[in-house]
Formats: structure tokens, sequence, C-alpha cells
């Protein structure tokens, strides 16, 4: 059965999985959803003995259609191999009465590898099937983590560039340092004077540039996207959660056909979003709850039914949540609004002129299946605090917001069912909070002083992603204006 893929904007147009991928972003400005959402071959009880590699495959065949079983296991394998540093890939690690999915044993220490491994596989793989000629240019905005992992993904893939724009004090110094010394040929990125917004708005502008297209097409150029939005993120993302409930399984701590909650804690939306995906398939998920930092934009959308974005930019000690504009909101829009592409342009036109929109009663009643909290720069501190002086488990700033919202709601909702919290990202990544919250004395330390304390504390070793950037060169120094972003992208192309 193939499945093709259309525009959040536009029903009528039409692409195959592959072409979505190349496009990254509708021509329209519209995300790419699959037509109708698909459900797994197999039960949980079939697959609750595959490995990783196995689960991506019957996961991702299903939204992937016309790839062949040779060419995705082909990208599978390429993917997930040593560069993780646990054979599980994505190991489930019980605390208390809680599991963390532990989304952070690949390259770059963060979540967005176990998309971003795979995304310029899947990407070559579909341009030689399209029989595209002119070089791919990523073009992606971070606030932190989704930088790093594309530029380690792309770097040196043969008829790929990639630019990664992201905020100038707004990510962690671990983050930035990551990026700047990142080698590779095809690899620039750039520190915008502004925020993740800002970045992304950018972003999505050349992508909707009509003008700039033809430009770049002249040069022998096309753009692609490495950020969520582009469903090649999205896709890879949603076999974790199947894996996670296939483990409980096999692990004796479910059993088949017993819900589980889902814990995520998220900015832009793609991460939770590829939970309810996981659901759509057949996972059995009771609730997906949704989890903020103090820019609760989306904790306040589940509440009253407005997104307002409209509202002072906080920085805070979770950077990679630290957005206004939740791109993959969209696609859940346009699944509660019955697929209606015209009502989703409008609400998206809403956005961009008045900087909100409020869904319908009837919509918000489709929203049942989430639930949504937040945690302040204290709570999220206390909870890293607090479990490790119970538990001995250090967690990073993001996985410790999403704690917080799971004691949250389970307090306020008293629903005891068992709970999966997504942890995004290494401690290490974000040494300085996390070590600064297990121990205040730590607050004045130099942030790379204490990477061998944290090593102490955790009883973790180093990543090998740490101690590379150690002591390497910076390579990376470009900045730009937020309105200059464009003029910086011809510059690096030479258009």
């Amino acid at each position: 059965m193939d499945l093709y893929y259309k525009s959040t904007r536009n029903s009528n147009l039409k692409v195959t999985a592959s072409e979505a991928i190349l496009k990254g972003l509708a021509p329209d400005g519209g995300l790419f959803v699959p037509e109708k959402l698909p459900v797994l071959g197999k039960s949980m009880e079939e697959l609750k003995d595959l490995n990783y590699q196995d689960t991506a495959y019957e996961v991702m065949k299903c939204f992937l259609t016309d790839f062949t079983e040779e060419e995705l296991r082909n990208c599978i394998e390429k993917a997930y191999d040593s560069k993780f540093d646990d054979e599980a890939i994505a190991p489930l690690v019980k605390v208390e009465d809680t599991y963390y999915l532990e989304l952070f044993h690949g390259a770059t220490i963060a979540f967005k590898d176990m998309a971003l491994s795979i995304l310029p596989h899947l990407m070559t793989t579909s341009a030689k099937k399209n029989q595209v000629k002119n070089e791919i240019v990523i073009l992606t905005a971070t606030s932190g983590d989704t930088g790093k992992a594309a530029m380690a993904g792309f770097a040196d893939v043969e008829g790929t560039r990639i630019i990664v724009f992201y905020p100038k004090n707004g990510v962690s110094k671990v983050q930035e340092l990551q990026m700047r010394t990142q080698k590779g040929v095809n690899v620039d990125v750039v520190a915008i004077h502004g925020n993740f917004d800002n970045a992304q708005s950018g972003v999505k502008q050349m992508f909707e540039d009509q003008e700039l297209a033809k430009e770049l097409a002249d040069k022998g150029y096309q753009f692609s996207s490495a950020n969520s939005i582009n469903i090649g993120r999205l896709v890879p993302q949603v076999a974790y959660y199947v894996y996670a409930y296939t483990k409980l399984l096999a692990n004796g701590e479910i059993k088949d056909g017993e819900k589980i909650n889902v814990v995520v804690p998220t900015g832009n939306f793609g991460n939770i979003l590829a939970a309810y995906y996981a659901k759509n398939l057949g996972v059995p998920i009771a609730k997906l709850i949704c989890a903020s930092n103090d820019n609760k934009v989306l904790y306040d959308f589940f509440q009253t039914g407005t997104y307002d974005k409209n509202r002072e930019f906080v920085l805070t000690t979770s950077p990679s949540m630290d957005i206004l504009i939740s791109s993959n909101l969209e696609r859940l829009i346009y699944l509660i609004y019955g697929e209606d592409s015209e009502k989703t342009k409008e609400l998206m036109e809403e956005l961009k002129t008045t900087g909100k929109y409020t869904i319908t009663l009837e919509m918000k009643e489709k929203l049942a299946d989430f639930a949504a909290g937040y945690s302040t720069e204290e709570e999220t501190a206390e909870s890293i605090h607090d479990t490790y002086q119970k538990t001995g488990y250090v967690m990073d700033t993001h996985t410790a917001v999403a704690a917080h919202v799971c004691g949250q709601y389970r307090a306020k909702s008293g629903d005891q069912t068992k709970c999966v919290i997504a942890s995004t990202a290494s401690p290490y990544k974000f040494v300085k909070s996390v070590m600064s919250a297990i121990d205040a004395e730590n607050a004045n330390a130099d942030e790379f002083d204490l990477l061998p304390k944290l090593q102490e504390v955790s009883g973790v070793p180093m990543p090998q992603a740490i101690k590379d950037i150690l002591d390497a060169k910076v390579l990376h120094d470009l900045e730009c204006d937020a309105d200059k972003m464009k003029d910086t992208v011809k510059g690096i192309l030479g258009v």
C-alpha cells in the first residue's frame, strides 16, 4: 500500500515519502503529513524480542513506502551502529517507579541523534530515487542540539551542504563549542543576533522564497531541512516509542496491552508528536504529557485552546525548549481540524500576522489524549537535586522538566499508570546547570572544570563527544543579524 504525503495547507498536493524528505517544507509553507496515519503490521508481542534496528525497520516501512526493504535496512544499518555507546541504542532505565528512555547515547549526546543519524542516508537515497542532480543545501535553525547533530550527520556526505543558524548567547557553552568545532568541508554554522524563533522564522522565509529558489537552482543548489519540520526527522523518532513499549513488555514490567503514559519535554512539538504517531500506530499509550519550561506557550495552549506567542521570551537552563513558535503543532492542528487544509492555513496566517490563534471547542475535545504541565527554573533544579539525592541518578535539565511535570501530573490526577519519560540529553551537555542544582557551590565554577566532577558524581564516564571538544580547534566564527540570514546564505554559497 503506497502512502503519500500532503501539505497541511493544501490537501491536493500529493508527494511520495522520498519527495517529502527532499523538499523538507511544502512549497506553500505547510508541513508534509501522511495522507492517513498508518498502523503497524505486527503486535507488540511479536515485536518484543527485536533489537532497535529491526524495530526501526518495522516502524519506518509503514511510513516510507516508496523505499525498498534493502534501501531502508541499509539506511538503518548505517545510522544505528558503533556511533552509539550503548548496544541498545535507546536504553530504558528504571529509577524508582519511573522509566527513563535514554535517547542520548549517540555521537552528539542528545536525542536529535536518533533521527539525524539516519536523515542524511534517507536524504541521499531519496535524491538517487528522484534523479536529483542539484547539490542539496540543508538549511537549519537550532535551539542547541539539532545543529550539532545535523552537522555531524551531514559532514562530508557527498552531494550535500549544511548551514546551521543558532541564537548567540541562547545555547549552553558545550552546545556552542560542539557546533563551532565541527569538521567537514560542507559544513557552516552562523550565530545570529536574536533568539531561536528569529532563526526559525528566517529559515522558513528562505524556504518560501521562490525567487531565492530559482537563484539557487541556477547555481545547481536546492534547499532541504534537517529540522523536525522534515518528515524524515519525525518518522525515525516514532520508532523509539514503539521500542520503549516492547522493551517494557520483554522485561516483564508490563502486561501485553497494558497502557503506559509518556512524558516528553518539548519546545518545537516534534518529539511528542512522534509519540502521538506511535499511539496511532497501535502502541498502547494512554496519556501524552507535554512538559514545558518557563516558555510555556504549549502548556497555555492545552489549558485554554489559544496559542499565543505574544509574550516575553525567557532564557532558561533548558535552552533546547526555549521556543515560542512550536512548528510541529501545525501537524496536530491539521488532524484535529478534520484535515481541513484551508482552515489550518487560515490559523497559521493568523499566527503570522497577530501572533496567536484559538481553536474551536470541538477541536479542543479532540486533544483528550494530551495532558500538559510546566516546570519553573527552581522546580527543574529541585528535580535534578532530589532525584540525585534519593537515587544517585543524574539527569539533564530538559529531562528534569519532564520529571517534575510527571510528578505534578501524578499528584494532581491520581493517575498511577506506568510512566516513560523521554530523557533527551546527557547531563554532560548542561554540566553547569546540572552540577549547580546538585550543589549550589558549583555555580561559581568554570563549566569545563565541572566535567570531571560530574563523572565522579554520576559514575557515568565522560562521553567521547565531550572529550572531542575539549581540545578541538574552533573552525566557525560567522555571525549575522537576524534580518541578514538570506544574505549570509547567499554569501556562503557564492550565489
